[in-house]
């Protein structure tokens, strides 16, 4: 993910309902961004009238000597209304008195049939680079008419890089090049990039956003590669579709108001779906009010726009996954039937498979390089754990240069990155790192020599040191292997549930994000390209940012359609549909342990684009439902009122029946297309309904059929539904239980699946015993 500016305080009020009183800065009080938010926009409101409000409310709480210093930075009106100004603390308390929130601008962190050209994908990001054949417009037809965005100009930015095929591009404030840990960040895995000047463009300086718009809708380019490996035809999970570029996000992160701007911006612009690779991280996470993805795109929802999100590289742990709003759709990442291997050769003729993906000139008739340990090659008083880990300073160059220095990754805080500039700076001629972990994630390290094998591996290799006084090896090119099998597997780094609710099942699916070759923005790093190579117009990265573009694809895929179909019901067809076995005809694994993947970990499965045109049934919310999931969760009435933008909004009379019972109702309610139980104690029912929309043939009837853990008892009731036509609903109820004493606590997890013969309409769900 990518990461954003300083993020907001959400104080939660009315607005326009006391009067605004100016306020003296004191001596020395600095002033900083802050966002404020106001919920819905006014209906019909007029853009420069919405300003001049904006500017009045500022004009009421700052002093008159000081007005001529304070800047409306950026104003918000299309799926919701604010702004961002420089406001002292004490201005800004003030103004929180009498708007929805207000908060201070925070950084967070950071793949068939061509969809209509007439749907429109936005891409939230670090912005694109127009030359890259991804975004040719040959053959592709006029621009939409409802397309209302623009093409903003900059110093290496023209209105001419924008064509037929990328229609618009816009960029905002963004993150200077560091930016503090709790930043919002794009979600690419094990990413390096390079440093570079920022301009007021919406160029591409990182190619994290290029790589992802066209992942998203880039067009069909033969014979891609990334010299030579992976060759094949690039081409974006909707090929036909429109794109659009919006710059929010630079090395450092992405500003939060910038972000806000630009869902809105990208709903006023007419887009379709919204593909954000961008999140805090797993240790920050706030309510969802409070967190500008979250509601940024909620007022999407309202207006009928889908919003794509990564759901974090913070796995394998449990509770990492963000994004988890329940009108996101939140995406993991899974592995590809590519695998990339780095042969290694050591010179007692043991040949084995490692995992990394560099460009070596190192051969098997070219002789062989010494192997040294890296305790073997310690600087003085090193201890012997910094050394076995190639930490920074650990080693000695002398002992180093020319050899290829074998690691080990007991110290979680130096990273395989780290790892390989240590050893290449100090003159090594290359790496052979031994840890399991990530192991499914090729390491790009370019020229340098570079090589992952796992303990049982890196235990012969270290057995051959200490069996001879001359260990040598070589580290050969990489190589592609196609048909990898099992494939798709859950990649290691993939956020896991459950979420920042346990009444919503997270993430909500799964897609391609390991070792994905789109895009790029040209590397001016010499040690990136192969010796009497170009730079690479194409680029393999892993991470959810590169899984939640597929989906968006999938998604404009889908609208394109039907393109009358809301949000709710084309994320359900994306999951109803989604498939959960391997190329083996077996159940989806686990990368990290091998073990059958949970829908904690891939939600309801691996994306299927093909099969979601068609997914018989669908689960449809509503903008009603999920003001009531704010009630339920714990929002106050008048707060759900502004952000609704309806003062006759009342929260349900049983959003008060207390914390545990609330989430409950969540899950027992919301229409979701899958279920997630947060407590269900031994010897007691849980029921859960749900409501069934019937989007294919008329006269047709659904027979469930139960997956669940043998301890479990899970009864659908009716267990046939019957659509006399299309469009028509039916509702049913799942009733889980458990005998006392019949289950060990903790999450159970199994699922539903409706077919009529034709369709297979899959929901899953996770219950956790108590």
């Amino acid at each position: 993910m990518v990461n954003t500016a300083r993020f907001v305080i959400l104080v939660l009020a009315y607005r326009f309902l006391v009067p605004f009183l100016s306020v003296s800065a004191e001596p020395g009080q600095a002033r900083e961004s802050y966002v404020v938010y106001m919920g819905s926009p006014s209906s019909g409101g007029n853009p420069e009238a919405v300003r001049a409000s904006h500017l009045e409310m500022l004009s009421s709480i700052v002093p008159s000597e000081e007005q001529g210093t304070v800047a409306l930075k950026q104003s918000f009106h299309h799926a919701f209304e604010g702004f961002t100004a420089e406001l002292t603390e004490k201005e800004a308390a003030v103004i929180s008195g009498s708007v929805l929130a207000v908060s201070a601008a925070e950084s967070f962190p950071g793949s068939g049939r061509p969809a209509s050209a007439d749907v429109i994908i936005a891409v939230i990001d670090t912005g694109v680079w127009p030359e890259s054949p991804s975004f040719d417009d040959a053959g592709m037809g006029p621009v939409p008419a409802r397309w209302r965005g623009v093409c903003m100009e900059g110093p290496d930015f023209n209105k001419s890089n924008c064509n037929k095929k990328l229609i618009g591009a816009r960029y905002y404030s963004v993150m200077p090049d560091s930016s503090p840990s709790n930043s919002a960040t794009a979600f690419a895995h094990d990413a390096s990039f390079a440093a570079v000047a920022l301009t007021g463009s919406p160029r591409d300086t990182v190619g994290h956003g290029t790589h992802t718009a066209s992942t998203a809708g880039g067009a069909v380019v033969a014979d891609a590669d990334y010299y030579g490996l992976a060759r094949g035809a690039a081409k974006g999970g909707a090929a036909g579709a429109r794109v659009a570029a919006y710059r929010a996000c630079s090395l450092g992160g992405c500003a939060s108001s910038s972000v806000l701007k630009a869902v809105d911006d990208a709903v006023g612009d007419s887009a379709d779906v919204v593909s954000v690779s961008v999140g805090i991280g797993s240790a920050f996470q706030s309510d969802f009010l409070a967190d500008p993805i979250a509601l940024a795109a909620f007022h999407a929802h309202q207006k009928g726009v889908l919003v794509v999100c990564s759901g974090g590289n913070d796995g394998p742990r449990p509770y990492t996954v963000v994004n988890t709003a329940p009108w996101v759709l939140t995406v993991a990442a899974s592995s590809v039937d590519r695998s990339f291997q780095s042969t290694i050769a050591l010179g007692n003729g043991a040949v084995l498979k490692g995992v990394g993906i560099n460009f070596s000139n190192q051969s098997l008739s070219g002789g062989k390089y010494t192997l040294v340990f890296g305790p073997q090659a310690a600087a003085p008083y090193a201890p012997v754990a910094e050394a076995s880990n190639c930490y920074p300073g650990s080693l000695d160059a002398q002992k180093v240069a020319g050899k290829i220095v074998v690691c080990v990754a007991t110290d979680a805080t130096v990273s395989r990155r780290v790892k390989k500039l240590v050893a290449e700076g100090m003159g090594a001629r290359g790496l052979l790192l031994i840890d399991d972990a990530d192991k499914d994630v090729p390491l790009v390290s370019g020229g340098f020599a570079f090589s992952q094998v796992g303990v049982d591996a890196g235990a012969q290799i270290l057995d051959y040191i200490n069996s001879t006084k001359n260990p040598t090896a070589v580290i050969l090119p990489t190589q592609d292997v196609k048909d990898f099998k099992p494939a798709p597997v859950v990649a290691s780094f993939s956020a896991r549930g459950p979420g920042l609710t346990e009444s919503i099942l997270k993430p909500d699916l799964m897609a391609p994000g390991v070792s994905i070759l789109a895009a790029t923005i040209p590397s001016e790093d010499a040690s990136e390209v192969p010796q009497g190579k170009t730079p690479s117009r194409f680029a393999i990265k892993s991470g959810t940012s590169m899984a939640c573009p597929h989906v968006a694809g999938a998604a404009a895929f889908v609208k394109s359609a039907h393109p009358g179909w809301t949000p709710s019901m084309v994320r359900s067809a994306l999951m109803t549909t989604a498939t959960t076995t391997n190329n083996l005809g077996r159940p989806i694994t686990t990368s990290a342990t091998g073990a059958p993947a949970t829908a904690h970990d891939m939600g309801a499965g691996e994306v299927s684009p093909l099969r979601a045109l068609s997914p018989g049934l669908v689960f449809d919310a509503t903008t009603h439902d999920y003001l009531v999931f704010l009630c339920l969760y714990g929002y106050k009435e008048q707060v759900v009122r502004k952000v609704a933008g309806d003062a006759g909004f009342s929260c349900p009379n049983k959003a008060a029946a207390g914390a545990a019972a609330a989430q409950d109702l969540i899950a027992a309610e919301l229409n979701y297309p899958s279920i997630s139980v947060p407590k269900l104690g031994r010897g007691k029912t849980a029921t859960v309904a749900r409501t069934a929309m019937n989007v294919g043939p008329s006269n047709a009837t659904y027979v469930a059929h139960v997956e669940a853990p043998s301890e479990m008892t899970v009864t659908v009731a009716p267990d046939r539904l019957v659509f006399s036509k299309r469009w028509t609903t039916a509702r049913y109820e799942v009733r889980f239980s458990v005998a006392a004493g019949g289950a060990a606590k903790g999450y159970m997890h199994g699922a539903i699946t409706w077919s009529d013969g034709a369709h297979s309409v899959r929901t899953p769900f996770a219950v956790n015993v108590v």
